[in-house]
């Protein structure tokens, strides 16, 4: 039979072996490439967002971010400089969480951090407070051409500005809720299938509530997009592109693409 005083090298030891193998997770998740990170990114977006020549950590890392249409398709586009990230623990609301701080230029706000908390078939995401006139990120329209179809035949460009005011985003299981406004603008929009150009300016408000909302609205432009949508138990939007008194055969190309015509409107369904 084992005396107490027996029993205390076994504990010793499986703390010992314990403390090791933490130490042994807190040294790889210090030192973790951020080449993990794109292979996570690859695998989870079915390889449509790419990041390429990884430097870094997980937790300190820049690369090159691509579109990609998928893997074994040759057609890419990239971002024109490289985005850096910081990624630290935090403390969110009461729950571990994380504190992401991306880094570019060119085209995202400086020191305006993201945060998410993470739980048991929950996240919740947290945009920083930016506004329409000092967006958080400012990306090239052209660079969706990457996704492939139809993105390529639209061929875009103009500006993507995406600000949020007080943007929580909640999702549980199928549960979701939303707080806060979000807003993604493309600006000074021109299409190679259209004879004018830019088209105009256009805001896709998403409106936390009961029931999150879509609003979609024309700022200025011949080319007039408007729509509503929700992203309740089945998300859904329905809108319509119709061209200004006198744009009708300079947007017929563009509008034949959009959605489905009738006469001279094109309506666009999702869900």
């Amino acid at each position: 039979m084992a005396t107490p005083q027996s029993t205390l090298p076994i504990r010793a030891r499986r703390w010992a072996i314990s403390g090791a193998a933490l130490g042994v997770v807190v040294a790889v998740a210090g030192w973790a490439p951020a080449a993990w990170l794109a292979s996570t990114l690859a695998a989870a977006t079915n390889q449509r967002l790419l990041l390429a020549d990884t430097r870094g950590s997980i937790w300190n890392g820049s690369a090159r971010v691509i579109l990609s249409p998928g893997a074994g398709s040759n057609d890419a586009s990239e971002l024109p400089q490289r985005l850096g990230w910081a990624l630290r623990p935090a403390w969110i609301d009461g729950g571990l969480g994380v504190r992401l701080t991306l880094d570019q230029t060119c085209c995202v706000r400086p020191a305006s951090p993201l945060t998410a908390r993470l739980g048991m078939n929950r996240l919740t995401l947290r945009l920083p407070d930016t506004s329409p006139e000092q967006p958080w990120i400012r990306w090239p329209a052209g660079w969706l051409v990457g996704l492939g179809t139809p993105w390529n035949t639209v061929a875009p460009d103009g500006t993507i500005a995406i600000s949020a005011q007080g943007f929580i985003f909640d999702g549980e299981g199928k549960t979701l809720r939303v707080q806060g406004i979000a807003q993604l603008e493309l600006r000074d929009f021109s299409s190679r299938l259209a004879q004018l150009a830019p088209l105009g300016s256009y805001r896709l408000n998403l409106v936390g509530g009961a029931v999150p909302q879509l609003v979609l609205m024309t700022q200025q432009g011949p080319l007039q997009l408007s729509g509503q949508g929700s992203l309740g138990a089945r998300p859904q939007f329905r809108g319509e592109a119709t061209p200004a008194p006198g744009s009708e055969a300079a947007l017929a190309n563009l509008l034949n693409i959009i959605g489905r015509r009738e006469g001279a409107r094109s309506i666009i369904s999702v869900g």
